[in-house]
């Protein structure tokens, strides 16, 4: 995986169709999908679809250089490694700190699972109608660019509307090139002879 790679998403482009959700669901599922569908795996897509009146799109993590989430893990649960922003969901209390730190919503906390089943907090009981019973153990939750997977983030390869794209730290450090030099180009036009005169 490339360092400082992140997921974009182009809002004129996606049609809402979700095949991203389900890809990412598909490719951490660690099973086939009739596995899953038989030991009843919730559904755990590490982005989400948004859906308002101007716009249709997925929004993930932006793999922040300065991550805030991981700036406020009071555990160090969430880490950079291999250019990617990753929870580690064993060390992760479940305080929803980093939840609260994401400026894009891009945090989830889902139920923890362990060889498809959901995992209970040991010690730690709810009070229901029918006495006490387990509470689950719930953990932060978010894109991971599908790290370790050959063809990279599913949710690109199955966009069917092209709306997603990887961006890569090379990318970014051409777009800026790019871009310094149509400032330059710009500015130089501007300073004709005759106006370079009058200054």
């Amino acid at each position: 995986m490339t360092k400082s790679a992140f997921v974009l998403a182009d809002p004129t482009k996606c049609i809402g169709c979700q095949s991203c959700e389900i890809a990412c669901a598909v490719a951490h599922l660690g099973t086939s999908v009739t596995t899953a569908g038989e030991m009843k795996i919730p559904f755990q897509p590490r982005l989400r679809v948004v859906r308002t009146s101007r716009v249709t799109m997925p929004i993930q993590c932006r793999h922040c250089e300065d991550a805030p989430c991981a700036n406020a893990c009071p555990v160090g649960a969430i880490v950079r490694q291999e250019g990617v922003v990753l929870v580690k969901q064993e060390r992760c209390i479940g305080c929803k700190t980093c939840v609260l730190a994401c400026p894009f919503g891009a945090m989830d906390m889902v139920p923890a699972l362990e060889n498809g089943a959901r995992v209970e907090q040991p010690g730690l009981k709810m009070d229901t109608p029918d006495g006490k019973v387990p509470k689950e153990r719930y953990v932060a939750h978010k894109c991971d660019l599908c790290i370790g997977r050959p063809g990279g983030p599913a949710c690109v390869e199955v966009c069917l509307a092209r709306a997603l794209t990887l961006v890569r730290r090379t990318a970014i450090d051409q777009r800026v090139r790019s871009r310094r030099v149509a400032t330059a180009s710009g500015i130089a036009r501007s300073m004709s002879p005759r106006a370079a005169a009058r200054s």
